[in-house]
């Protein structure tokens, strides 16, 4: 198996290192990583400028663009060959609900599924990275069940509570749980007195209810969320019709 891997935490990141050392032991991985931090880039493409590719001492390739730019750089520039995998990961923090739509690391594996190639976006609950070996194993233990019953490409959002491998409760296969509008942005001034805005945190959980990703976590499962790109609204697009006769 060949596996191509992201991430929107940067080449350096921790969670990128344990995912890559963890696959490395059940297929060949190659690594096409941004060059630094782009949470929250979402599937944004960098098209107002050239973008360069650099390979660290380790053999990863750093991009100075967007996950969605790596990825996209990897599969027509830098690869010869079409990977089996798009894997993404490993992010700091959680990527699920509403937040899914902002996630570098889910635009990412969103990128490799656009190419036809089945594609996992992996994230661990709280920031810190603590157990981030313990996620990495996991991640290996799904990238190796393949789903078979799954029509491919197939696109997969999982998120990993903190914890010891041995604590980690089932899989849970959930949907996306919704929160309610972002808190305000925060004000506040640079040094030279200028007035500067903070993007706000997320805001609270609106369903969070059995069968969500939100639910499945908090009770200590890995959340994996089956996702598509149709963005399609079937019911509007219905009455939508009606109303053009």
């Amino acid at each position: 198996m060949r596996i191509l891997i992201s991430n929107d935490d940067g080449y350096l990141a921790p969670g990128l290192l344990a995912l890559a050392d963890a696959l490395a032991s059940i297929a060949e991985v190659v690594v096409v990583a941004p060059e630094g931090n782009r949470s929250g880039a979402s599937n944004s493409l960098s098209l107002d400028r050239p973008l360069t590719v650099q390979q660290a001492a380790n053999g990863f390739y750093f991009v100075n663009g967007t996950p969605t730019d790596c990825v996209h750089m990897a599969l027509t520039a830098i690869l010869d060959y079409r990977p089996d995998l798009v894997v993404s990961g490993i992010n700091n923090g959680q990527n699920m609900g509403d937040d899914t739509l902002y996630s570098g690391t889910v635009a990412a594996a969103t990128e490799g599924y656009l190419f036809g190639i089945a594609s996992i976006a992996f994230s661990q609950v709280a920031h810190g990275w603590e157990h981030i070996d313990a996620a990495a194993k996991l991640a290996r233990d799904i990238v190796e069940r393949g789903f078979p019953q799954l029509p491919s490409p197939y696109l997969l959002n999982v998120n990993i509570p903190n914890l010891p491998y041995e604590k980690l409760g089932a899989m849970a296969a959930t949907r996306l749980g919704r929160r309610h509008q972002a808190e305000p942005v925060v004000r506040s001034r640079d040094p030279r007195g200028r007035e500067i805005f903070w993007i706000g945190p997320p805001g609270a959980t609106r369903d969070a209810g059995e069968g969500t990703d939100f639910y499945a976590t908090g009770c200590g499962q890995v959340s994996i969320t089956p996702l598509q790109v149709d963005l399609t609204h079937k019911v509007q697009l219905a009455l939508l019709a009606q109303g053009l006769r």
